[in-house]
């Protein structure tokens, strides 16, 4: 329960930018061009924030871990768990293994300094060539090409010296079964990116976005606290559409532009966004991975069901969201601090 709470109920707080970054400030890009067209994003838009939320996150999962969940599950009992597969058992590592694992860090430093030097000093050749600008630069633009060298070249180095990669052969087998995993993915992000150029092409983005502006300033809802209710939207929305990427495809177009022409910045928006998205992930059985979960669960006790997982999880999810938003308002609204580098507050039309 820690484990799933930590991965999926905290999924947008990180200590580094990952993958999910880029894709979320392009999409957040498009819907904010939508109202200002020269509006530019970088992967790095909520970092600050994310990269505080983690602690948040850690501190809040151990409070509900030992004083709620565990509590409540009562003594284990192992006459429900399933037989273990000796082959697919856990065993203590091998000299190998351990030897693989050491050189696969040591090439991750090594790597580590090579991207250093491209973009950290004044004269590093993966800075923006006319600006010197790091954050809107070629290196962060092409973030996830260097997200999948950092797991490559590791991955062939551990693979080389523990023999599980031999030649070309077993590189390209790997790599191609991870693929494969991939094409349910690849085809949201398909329809998602024709959901975005429909609501260009027609203006509806545009008019929704004017409309629900003009509601909220009628009806006063301009404030700090308008995020409440879209934090709280946004997991609704989670519940039914599990993909980050695919539920920020379909809402960015609406939610982006409306509370841009209330006052507030695409990078705020964002962050506002990740928190609603994160922490009902770990309740919604249409989480890609829940069904996974589902299965591990059941290896150890066969009485478990969906909803056993579901009423598992929810106080994660319920102080999660209380938390988070909580740290929310008072970092960006309190403090006045911003989101991430070069992250602006407030937006104006």
């Amino acid at each position: 329960a820690a484990a799933f709470a930590g991965v999926s109920g905290g999924y947008s707080a990180n200590l580094f930018i990952g993958t999910v970054d880029p894709i979320l400030s392009g999409i957040t890009q498009e819907a904010a061009r939508l109202i200002s067209p020269e509006y530019a994003t970088h992967p790095a838009i909520n970092w600050y924030f994310m990269l505080i939320s983690t602690f948040l996150i850690a501190v809040i999962g151990s409070f509900v871990t030992e004083k709620i969940v565990e509590p409540n599950l009562g003594a284990y009992d192992d006459s429900y768990a399933e037989d273990v597969d000796q082959k697919n058992a856990m065993k203590p590592l091998t000299s190998q293994e351990k030897k693989g694992l050491k050189w696969a860090f040591v090439t991750i430093f090594g790597l580590g300094i090579i991207a250093a030097l491209t973009i950290v000093p004044e004269w590093g050749i993966l800075r923006d060539p006319v600006t010197g600008d790091a954050l809107r630069s070629p290196f962060m633009r092409g973030i996830v090409a260097w997200i999948f060298i950092f797991f490559l070249i590791p991955s062939i180095v551990y693979g080389r010296i523990t023999g599980t990669i031999k030649t070309d052969e077993d590189v390209i087998k790997g790599m191609s079964s991870a693929m494969s995993k991939l094409a349910l993915y690849m085809v949201l992000v398909f329809f998602a990116a024709q959901f975005i150029a429909f609501f260009s092409w027609t203006n509806l983005g545009t008019i929704f976005a004017v409309s629900g502006a003009n509601a909220m300033q009628a009806m006063g809802l301009t404030g700090p606290l308008i995020f409440i209710p879209f934090i709280f939207i946004c997991g609704l929305v989670n519940l039914m559409l599990g993909s980050a990427s695919a539920q920020w495809a379909v809402t960015a177009p609406i939610f982006v532009p409306m509370l841009m022409l209330v006052g507030y910045s695409p990078e705020v928006i964002q962050a506002a966004y990740r928190i609603g998205d994160s922490t009902t992930n770990i309740i919604t059985p249409m989480m890609s991975y829940f069904g996974l979960i589902l299965a591990f669960a059941e290896s150890f006790d066969k009485r478990i069901r969906i909803g056993t997982i579901i009423s598992t999880m929810l106080p994660y999810s319920i102080l999660f969201m209380l938390g988070w938003s909580a740290l929310f308002y008072i970092w960006v609204f309190v403090c006045g601090l911003p989101v991430g580098p070069g992250a602006p507050t407030y937006f104006t039309p």
